[in-house]
């Protein structure tokens, strides 16, 4: 089994970001989904500790994984739409510098 608990966390602050985030008009709708997502791998910890079947664990894991890219994919399309539009109005600059970041965001999706 791989042990992912030493694997550094990306937590990233940008304060030359002015104003709401992308993901703003729909933050209850993302929190939703993501409490919906903690309370499945939960199960899943609750499935190995009653030694459910391999497989079956493995089913569950699939679905978690699935449910957080679709949350991955959304931040993606608000920060294009958003976040990277925003800057672009800035100056060309602002505007590369974003898609850049989006770019380097999408690699470690894509790597993961």
């Amino acid at each position: 089994m791989t042990d992912t608990t030493d694997a550094p966390a990306v937590a990233v602050e940008h304060a030359d970001h002015a104003g709401p985030h992308g993901y703003a008009s729909d933050k209850e709708a993302y929190l939703k989904r993501m409490r919906r997502i903690e309370g499945q791998v939960r199960g899943i910890a609750r499935m190995i500790d009653e030694d459910v079947y391999c497989i079956d664990i493995l089913t569950q894991v699939s679905a978690v994984t699935k449910a957080l890219q679709a949350v991955s994919i959304g931040l993606v399309e608000d920060h294009l739409g958003h976040c990277v539009v925003d800057a672009a109005r800035q100056s060309e600059e602002e505007g590369a510098a974003k898609v850049k970041e989006a770019a380097d965001a999408i690699a470690r999706l894509v790597r993961s």
